[in-house]
C-alpha cells in the first residue's frame, strides 16, 4: 500500500515538474541562428543602439487598443516594429514620447509601426495623456501587465526593435531620443533591408 502511494506521489511530482518547465520554456523568446547583416549592426551602433548577436523570436500576444479593437503582434510581420512599454507616471517615458511620434510620422508610410504598450493604467488616464500630447501611434493596453512580464520588462521605458521578419533584433532599457539623424539613418536602412 505504501509502495503504491509512493509511486503515485512521484509520478504526480514528475508530471508537475515537466509542466512547470514546459510553461517556463513557452514563455521565453526562442533564439534563432539567423544573423543580422553587418551593415545594419553598424548603422545602429552609429546611433548608439546595440543589436543582438542573433535574432530572437518574440512571444506573440493580443491586447486591446486604447478605445478600439484588439491587436496581435504577429499581424505586423512584414513591418519594422518598435514595441515600447511605458506608463504616464514615468518621467523618462514622457520624455521620449515626442521623439517617438516624430520617428513614427516620418517612417509610418515606409513600413514602421510603433506599438506603445501601456502597463496597467486606467483607460481614461491614458486617453487624456494621449489626447493632450497629440500622439498618433497605437496604444495597446496591458491592463494586467501580462505581456510586460512575458517580455521581462522590469524598468520602463523598455523598447524592442522587431525587423520585417518578425524577429527581435534589439532591446533598449531606458529612454532615448528617437528623432536624431543617426536613428533616422538606422531605421531607413532597416526598412530597406
Amino acid at each position: 500500500m505504501k509502495k503504491n502511494k509512493l509511486i503515485i506521489f512521484f509520478s504526480c511530482a514528475s508530471i508537475i515538474i515537466i509542466l512547470i518547465f514546459t510553461i517556463i520554456k513557452l514563455n521565453r523568446p526562442l533564439q534563432t541562428e539567423t544573423q543580422i547583416s553587418p551593415e545594419i549592426v553598424q548603422v545602429f551602433l552609429n546611433a548608439n543602439i546595440n543589436i543582438n548577436n542573433v535574432k530572437i523570436t518574440p512571444n506573440d500576444f493580443t491586447l486591446p487598443l486604447l478605445g478600439g479593437d484588439d491587436i496581435t503582434l504577429s499581424d505586423f510581420k512584414g513591418k519594422v516594429v518598435i514595441l515600447n512599454f511605458w506608463a504616464t507616471w514615468c518621467p523618462p517615458c514622457r520624455e521620449e514620447m515626442p521623439s517617438m511620434e516624430v520617428l513614427y510620422r516620418l517612417f509610418k508610410n515606409e513600413g514602421l509601426e510603433m506599438l506603445a504598450v501601456n502597463l496597467g493604467e486606467a483607460d481614461r488616464i491614458v486617453q487624456q495623456f494621449i489626447q493632450d500630447n497629440g500622439y498618433t501611434f497605437p496604444i495597446p493596453m496591458d491592463r494586467g501587465n501580462r505581456v510586460g512580464t512575458i517580455y521581462g520588462v522590469s524598468a520602463i521605458p523598455t523598447s524592442f526593435i522587431i525587423d520585417r521578419e518578425g524577429m527581435i533584433i534589439a532591446r533598449i532599457v531606458g529612454s532615448i531620443y528617437w528623432d536624431t539623424p543617426q536613428i533616422f539613418k538606422a531605421f531607413e536602412a532597416l526598412l530597406k533591408s
